[in-house]
């Protein structure tokens, strides 16, 4: 029963936060070996695979429902982008791009940990019945 709280946006909205915090991770990698030879930097896939499982139609018993299989989709992937090499010594970091990806990331993480505030906010509400 306690699994079913905040359905179906928490887990959705959780999926997100998750994915947000492996990007940073993976920025932070990429800034810190943004001197090393051959280093080819790395990116993490979201919302592509949250725009391509929104395509798939799923046998829902309520339209508001989201099904297991979409939400098993939206994992957050590690990919390695194939660009060509910015330098001369193989590495392809662009320090200005990973800290603009990084200060984006920030904000709509920022945004994220808001809704979910609002949302158990909201629950704390309905359960409390409007009382304090």
């Amino acid at each position: 029963m306690w699994e079913q709280l905040g359905e179906p946006i928490l887990p959705v909205l959780q999926g997100m936060l998750n994915a947000n915090w492996l990007r940073q991770q993976v920025i932070a990698n990429n800034i810190a070996n943004v001197d090393t030879p051959q280093y080819k930097r790395w990116d993490v896939i979201f919302t592509q695979k949250l725009k391509e499982s929104s395509n798939i139609s799923l046998a829902q018993t309520n339209p508001r429902h989201i099904n297991v299989k979409t939400t098993e989709m939206m994992k957050p992937a590690l990919v390695q982008p194939e660009k060509t090499s910015m330098r001369n010594d193989g590495n392809n970091v662009d320090l200005e791009y990973e800290m603009a990806i990084q200060a984006a990331t920030v904000l709509q993480y920022n945004l994220l940990t808001r809704l979910v505030s609002d949302q158990l906010g909201m629950l704390r509400t309905a359960i409390t019945e409007g009382r304090r």
